[in-house]
This record gives C-alpha cells, structure tokens and sequence, in this order.
C-alpha cells in the first residue's frame, strides 16, 4: 500500500470553483476558467509515494507545488479528488478526525522555521508530542533525542532567537523527528538557508533518512536540491505535473521542452551514474577453472584481461592473457581464484559519474560494478565512460562496438586520425 496516494487532485480558489473542475476535465484552458473568477491551482494530479520514499515535488514559484503539499494533510481540502494516508481518505474527513491524524501520522516542516520565539529550543521540539498529549518526561526525552539527531544536542535550553538560520531549520526537523509521525512534509525546508548550511540540511537529512526510513514529500523550486534529495520527482508546471520519474529518467529522457529546458545547466557527471553507462561483462571465467579455459575466454572476446566470478557470481579478481600464458607453459595446476589479481576497482551502481574518471585513469582494467554482495554486474571500461561523457547532453546517442572487447560504446563524432588512435589504444587496454 502507498503511504500516500492522490488521485485525480484540483484545488481551485475563487467562485464557480466547481464548474471550473468541470471545465478542465472537459480540455478547457486555465484563461477560459478564470474569466469565471476562478483560479486554478492544482490540476488533476495524480500519484502514489512508497513507504520510505522521499518524492520531490518541483517548480517555478506559482507552479502549484506549495498548494499541493497542504492537500496532503489536510490543510486545504481538494475541489475534486481524494488524497489517502496510509489508506485513509481524507476527503470529507470531519475536522476532529483530521487532526488526530496529522497528530498521529503526519509532521511538517515549514520554509520559515514556524517555531515559537518564547519558548525554548527544546520546548519547540517537544511541541508535536505535548499536542498528542504525551507525558512530560517522555516528551522531554524523546525531544532530547531528536535534538541530538539533527546536531544540537546542548542547546535545549537556548530560545530560538539566539539560534543562527540554519540550527532554527534544525529545531523545525527536530520536532518533526520527535513527534514519531511515518510521514514528513517539507515545504521549500531549506529555501532560506544560505548555500553552505543548505547544503548542510540536505546532507542531515540524508544521513536520517538512511538512518530512520521516513516518507518524505520534500517541495522545492531549486533543481540541483531535487536532483540530490529525491528518490524520484515530480516537476509541476501551471498547476500539472509533466513528469514523474528519477533524476536519471528526468536528465536523460525529458518528458517535453518544458522539462528539457529546466534540466539543461544540471551537471550530469553528478547525477547519472555507474548503472546508466556500464556495459555486461564478457570475458568472465569461472574461479574453478583452470588457464587453459581463461585463454580460451580472452582468445574468443579478443581481450588480454578476463573477470574471474565464482558460481554465485561473485568478483574474485581478474587474470591477465601473460599470467595464464606462462601458467599453461608451465603446467601450473593452480585455479584461476589463485591466480586471479585482487587489485581490481569495484563501484556501486549508484556511484555518480564524476567520482569514476580517476579511478579509471588510474587503472588498466575496466571498472567493475558490483551490488552489495559484490556480485558482477557490470563493467565500465575507459573508452566507455570517456565517450559517455562526451554523449552527456548530445541528442545522438548512436553505439558502435569495440573492436577488442566488443562492448557498445557511443559512438563519436568524425574523429580525427590522432583521436581514432588513441581510441584504439585505450579500447585495446580495457577488457
């Protein structure tokens, strides 16, 4: 079940509000509703956020981004839709009832801190618990506790006047924290915050997502925040949502000119990562194999290198054509797990793009991908990555097939003499 789903949501303001909804289910335009007086804010949207998901909502200012998130606790009731928590509808939901809910499941945190300037750091924390009506004591630790979480552990005692930006944003995580809610609500959180401490947030934000698993709905009208905060995103523009997708679905496969225009200045190399350019593995030899069956394996794949795997596909290392070579000479009976060179770079899927190009120009072998029981999944050789990254941002991503290691790789554009052989020697290194 989705910890939040919205269905078919529109929240207008003004008169007519109703008559309007039908006015645009029908294909009418936005000028056409408002010459009734009314003003469209959100505009059949429609999705589902996972459990432990944090789902970014991005747009311009007046996109209808910040209307959308208040729809999703109750704040402002749609015009027509349902949005449900948890499986609950809060559609009609009598006011009583919503408020326990929110009390119960929902937190927020607000772009301009919303704490109270008379009571202390961690009065303000406790704030969610002392609304559900938690015992003194246990909100006092359980708002020492969320206190520590976010940094500020010792500053209880202080108001929240003596508190720089970015420690009061702090306080307005803590109290999300401490009130223990499956469900956190940003809107535009870090927003106000200088560029270093926002940076900050989002790194402590992070690292308690990974610690707490959180479903996060995180509203922003700044790119790169979305790009590096969300597990996937929504982009709103006038009210609709024209894509949902990851970061690397909305870099790589834009939905319209909107989208493409709005992503065109986004560094790639720190978005898209190993999982988007690495090829499968050819040359792999199984550990309990012996030289002969590795020289085979290169001979057939036109290689010098081979990837040794166990059964379970595990990456033991890689053995090299003189290696084998002078085994097979020698009558070497040891098995390529033996003989295998453990000096071989493993990378996660998710490795960003920007942190693979000095490793691999620090190593002959190609790059290898492997998932957390470091299992082969893929590889990356040099030529590869050095021509993915001259195919970011190119509208032709035409491949061609390496002549040594028959892996795909982009293909370039015309290259002089000079450059085709300097492809050629790289290519001839990697496996």
């Amino acid at each position: 079940m989705p910890a939040i789903s919205a269905d078919s949501l529109y929240k207008v303001f003004g008169k007519r509000s109703e008559k309007a909804v039908r006015m645009l289910v029908d294909g009418a335009s936005v000028d056409d509703v408002r010459k009734l007086g009314a003003t469209p804010a959100v505009i059949d949207v429609s999705f589902d956020v996972e459990p432990g998901e944090i789902f970014v909502v991005m747009g311009l200012s007046g996109s209808g981004k910040s209307t959308l998130i208040r729809m999703l606790n109750g704040l402002l009731e749609p015009t027509s839709g349902s949005v449900e928590v948890d499986g609950t509808d809060l559609t009609g939901m009598r006011t009583k009832e919503l408020r326990q809910l929110r009390r119960k499941k929902i937190s927020m945190v607000f772009q301009h801190f919303a704490l109270f300037p008379h009571r202390t750091v961690a009065e303000n924390a406790a704030y969610g618990l002392q609304v559900q009506g938690v015992d003194d004591k246990t909100r006092k630790e359980k708002a020492a506790q969320a206190l520590e979480m976010v940094g500020l552990e010792g500053w209880g005692d202080f108001l929240p006047g003596q508190l720089s930006g970015g420690m009061r944003q702090r306080v307005g995580l803590a109290r999300a924290l401490a009130a223990e809610t499956d469900v956190v609500l940003m809107d535009e959180a870090f927003s106000a915050l200088d560029p270093l401490i926002r940076r900050e947030m989002q790194d402590q934000l992070l690292e308690l997502q990974a610690r707490l698993g959180k479903t996060i709905v995180f509203i922003t009208h700044d790119l790169n925040e979305a790009m590096r905060l969300g597990d996937r995103i929504a982009v709103m523009r006038d009210g609709r949502i024209v894509q949902i997708g990851t970061a690397e679905d909305i870099l790589t496969d834009p939905a319209n000119d909107y989208v493409a225009q709005f992503v065109q200045d986004v560094d790639r190399t720190r978005v898209l990562t190993a999982s988007s350019v690495m090829e499968p593995p050819r040359a792999l030899t199984d550990a309990s194999g012996g030289p002969r069956a590795a020289l085979r394996t290169m001979r057939e794949h036109q290689t010098t290198a081979a990837f040794v795997v166990s059964r379970e596909r595990k990456l033991l290392g890689a053995v090299r054509d003189e290696v084998v070579d002078e085994a097979v000479r020698s009558s070497d009976t040891r098995k390529l797990s033996e003989l295998a060179d453990t000096d071989v770079v493993k990378v996660s899927p998710d490795t960003p793009l920007a942190e693979l190009f000095a490793p691999a120009a620090e190593h002959r072998l190609p790059l290898a991908v492997v998932d957390e029981r470091e299992r082969l999944l893929g590889v990356i050789p040099r030529v590869t990555l050095l021509h993915a990254l001259g195919a970011i941002g190119s509208e032709s991503n035409g491949y061609h097939t390496a002549t040594d290691d028959d892996s795909p790789v982009p293909a370039p554009e015309e290259p002089s003499d000079a450059e085709a052989s300097t492809q050629e020697g790289e290519a001839r290194a990697d496996v």
